[in-house]
This record gives C-alpha cells, sequence and structure tokens, in this order.
C-alpha cells in the first residue's frame, strides 16, 4: 500500500497530495504547507510543519521518520533517500539538486541550510569488503545556525556544531567544532563566526533594513514587475493593480514618519524597527516586524514579493503572526 500511496502522490496534482499522504502515511501536515508537482515523500511517519515545502520534482524515500520543521523548504529536484530517518529543524533551506543519503539518520538544526548541488552521504562502499576495503556507514548531524554553500560533500560520520559555515566545494570528511568558518578539501578553520559576523546596533539595522529595499526595488519591482517607483521622504511610491503602494522603513528612533502611514488611500508595506506588535496597525499597513521577525498572513502579492525576497537574499525570515 505504500508503494502505491508514493507513486499516486508523485503523479497527484498538489492540492491532492496532502490528502493522500494523510491516507497512505497518516502524515501530520501543518498550516500552510505546499508540495510542488512531481513530487512525493514516503516513511515510517511524516510530519510537515506549517508553512513548509517540497517544491516540485523532489523525491523523499526513506525507510525511517520523515520530518520537515516550520517554515523549512526543500528546493526542486532533490533526491532524499535510504533505510533511515530524515529530520531538519524549523526555517531551514535544503536547496536544488542536493542528494542526501539516508542510509543512517541525517538530522538538521533550527535555521541551517544545505545550497543548491551539495551531497550528504550516510553510507560509503563499493570495492569488496571481504577483500579488504573499507566500508562506513554512519549518521550525519548538523546542528543550529549552519550555512553550508552550493557544491559541498559530506562525508559519513560528520558532526557539524552550531553556529558554522562551510564554504563552497568543501569536501567536509571529519566533526566541526561551533563558531567555525571551514574551506577547502579536505575542509580545514580559515576563520571564525563570531570574528566575522558585524555587530548590529538598532542605527545599523535601520540601514540594513533600507540597503534591503533598495534591493528589492531593483531586482524584483523594476526588472520582474517593470515598476518604476519614486522616491519621496524616504518611501518607495508606486501603482500596481490599481493600488497605490509605498515601501518604507520606520527606523528605531521612529523618525515621525507614523503620522505619514494614516493615509488609507495608499497601501503601506513597511519594515518596522520599532517596539509595536502587528497587530497594532491598520489594516491597510503590512508590516514586517525586525524586531520579533514577525509579519501577517497576507494575500498581497508585492507582500509576498517582499517576504520571499527577504529570504531568499537575505537571509530573514518571517513568520506569520
Amino acid at each position: 500500500m505504500k508503494i502505491l500511496g508514493f507513486i499516486l502522490i508523485f503523479v497527484s496534482p498538489p492540492f491532492l497530495k496532502k490528502v493522500f499522504l494523510k491516507w497512505f502515511f497518516k502524515a501530520k501536515i501543518g498550516k500552510g504547507v505546499r508540495i510542488g508537482w512531481f513530487s512525493t515523500l514516503s516513511g515510517s511517519a511524516i510530519e510537515l510543519g506549517g508553512h513548509s515545502e517540497v517544491r516540485a520534482l523532489t523525491i523523499i524515500r526513506c525507510g525511517g521518520q520523515v520530518k520537515i520543521g516550520d517554515y523549512s523548504v526543500i528546493s526542486n529536484m532533490t533526491m532524499i533517500y535510504g533505510a533511515s530517518g530524515f529530520a531538519v529543524g524549523e526555517q531551514c533551506y535544503i536547496g536544488p539538486q542536493c542528494l542526501i543519503n539516508t542510509d543512517r539518520d541525517v538530522t538538521l538544526g533550527d535555521v541551517s541550510a544545505l545550497g543548491p548541488r551539495s551531497m550528504i552521504f550516510t553510507h560509503g562502499s563499493f570495492l569488496p569488503y571481504i577483500d579488504g576495503y573499507w566500508v562506513k556507514m554512519d549518521s550525519v548531524t548538523i546542528g543550529n545556525h549552519v550555512w553550508i554553500a552550493a557544491g559541498v560533500f559530506i562525508h559519513p560520520g560528520v558532526q557539524i556544531a552550531n553556529n558554522v559555515f562551510v564554504n563552497s566545494r568543501s569536501t567536509v570528511t571529519g566533526c566541526i567544532a561551533e563558531d567555525q568558518v571551514i574551506a577547502g578539501n579536505p575542509a580545514k578553520q580559515i576563520s571564525t563566526m563570531s570574528g566575522l559576523k558585524r555587530k548590529m546596533r538598532p542605527k545599523r539595522v535601520d540601514l540594513a533594513a533600507r540597503q534591503v529595499l533598495d534591493s528589492f526595488s531593483e531586482l524584483t519591482l523594476q526588472k520582474k514587475f517593470n515598476i518604476q517607483p519614486v522616491e519621496e521622504g524616504g518611501f518607495k511610491k508606486f501603482r500596481y493593480k490599481n493600488n497605490d503602494y509605498s515601501i518604507g522603513v520606520i527606523p528605531s528612533d521612529n523618525s515621525g514618519q507614523l503620522d505619514y502611514l494614516n493615509n488609507f488611500k495608499v497601501r503601506h508595506i513597511i519594515l518596522s524597527n520599532i517596539e509595536q506588535s502587528t497587530s497594532m496597525w491598520a489594516s491597510h499597513v503590512l508590516v514586517f516586524d525586525l524586531q520579533n521577525r514577525l509579519t501577517c498572513k497576507s494575500k498581497d502579492v508585492i507582500h509576498r514579493e517582499l517576504w520571499a525576497f527577504m529570504r531568499m537574499y537575505f537571509g530573514i525570515t518571517f513568520r506569520y503572526e
């Protein structure tokens, strides 16, 4: 029956996939989960957290438990297979065309990422063991806040601690301690995360938010939607689908800009660096709360595009309040 379910999930349209997952695998599926075309999952138990995604042309076939945390994404054309389990925490990202062998358990912590075309193996062998050649089978564990860049190869038995960056095209053969930046083949420490990370004072967060909006204006509004925003009073103003928009930053010192948001004829989208819950704002103001990383769940196209843009290009994930 599970093989039949695996096949039916693969060929069914996205709106039926969750139905078949619950039917054949008794899957626990959170709110807002999305599964793309020609993707399928199987496991001894399946749990998909709220607002998680398994994108198109991805196959997950594990003998053990499959668990994907809230707001985590398994991207396109990824293959995850093996006799044991696969678990990722919250707000994780597995890039396109990754290959993950789960003959032993593979685990990622929270807010961790595996870049495109990276590979994790828990089983390594080919030449005959009885002729004296080696075989290695061991689990792989990756901690919290770990960024593994594109094209990285991770050997069986590797354990990566919290707060680590693995540079692209590296080969990880041994365990990595906390707070390291590593690179090479075999990968070795070249720096520390704490040494590279900037201290973000409120004013610096204000500046970073403005830089994010400048990039969003260039790459999404101008190049994707062919919109030319007008800069006025620190806000980017434009018209899209018969709606007037204003996008800007409410800085940490507030700068007296809140009065501007009282214009109900304009749809405001703001990055707020002040202490105020998103539920306190008027309905025509869509807020990204930078301090608590929260926003509202909205069908507004520009709001959704900005949500995805900040996650993809700047690593900033917002939960829905």
